[in-house]
């Protein structure tokens, strides 16, 4: 099997479904309703997949006022997780959603950062395989345990005691993946408190997307990033840090620049609904 480490296209996952090494993750969530997306696994999913929640499997439990809303994973659960789903070291893993893959990405980033590199977003998510009109299914999956290991990868992310001297780094871009209306502080939905985090650059992930919902090709990522960033091709990935309301979409913008061959930023997980625990940090409104 071909390894996949960004994308995969309906027609693709379609030809390896079934295969033992595939592993499909359904990621499908509503920040609204957080029981949706299982109601909706329940109902219909693509063949195999198993439900991965995006606050019971691929978070950890908040811890008011320390915390941002979506934290990390305890390594030791997901790991769990992913050995009951069937993951083992040489595993395909595919995630989906129907939210213009904000979820998967999270996944995806997940998977990542536990050490495993083939892992991809189906392109377009529920919505391009059912437009397609492959088949589907409403059987939940229990597949054969797997023996799945976690290597953390620690450097592909900032964790929370190193983002206030990383926001005063004046090599150091923050970008900001919420919708533009939030990074300007004009509205906020979710979070008790709006603006942005000072320096930061606007860079909605849907922006990422087709009309369909689909990433943009490559060469169109990668203008729109050039845009973004003027002086992109001069600096080390690493020193662009992505970031959003809970660490799920600033994954989006870390996928959609590896995807376009420009390498992997790092993710400040906490992102804005953590920099707002502390009251003394600062915040920009335009």
């Amino acid at each position: 099997m071909t390894q996949r480490t960004t994308l995969i296209e309906p027609d693709e996952l379609h030809e390896i479904l079934g295969q033992p090494e595939l592993v499909i993750l359904d990621c499908r969530f509503s920040l609204q309703n957080t029981e949706s997306g299982r109601d909706q696994y329940k109902t219909a999913h693509i063949p195999g997949a198993v439900y991965a929640h995006l606050e019971e499997t691929l978070s950890s439990a908040v811890i008011p006022g320390v915390s941002g809303r979506h934290p990390l994973p305890v390594v030791i659960e997901i790991e769990q997780f992913l050995r009951e789903a069937g993951v083992n070291q040489q595993s395909q893993i595919v995630a989906y959603d129907s939210s213009g893959s904000a979820f998967a990405s999270r996944a995806w980033w997940v998977l990542k950062w536990l050490g495993h590199e083939s892992v991809a977003v189906l392109n377009g998510g529920w919505q391009s395989w059912e437009r397609v009109g492959f088949t589907i299914e409403n059987e939940s999956m229990v597949p054969e345990r797997g023996d799945f290991r976690a290597e953390v990868v620690h450097d592909m992310l900032i964790d929370l005691a190193d983002i206030d001297s990383v926001a005063a780094d004046s090599d150091t871009l923050l970008v900001d993946a919420r919708a533009a209306a939030r990074f300007r502080g004009e509205e906020e939905p979710i979070d008790p408190v709006a603006g942005h985090i000072p320096g930061a650059i606007s860079a909605p992930f849907k922006d990422n997307l087709d009309e369909s919902s689909r990433f943009k090709s490559q060469s169109a990522l990668r203008q729109r990033w050039s845009e973004l960033i003027p002086d992109l091709h001069e600096r080390n990935t690493s020193q662009i840090i992505c970031y959003c309301g809970s660490g799920v979409t600033g994954a989006h913008d870390v996928l959609a620049m590896e995807y376009a061959g420009l390498g992997r930023p790092k993710l400040y997980v906490g992102s804005w609904s953590h920099w707002i625990t502390d009251p003394s940090r600062k915040i920009e409104r335009p």
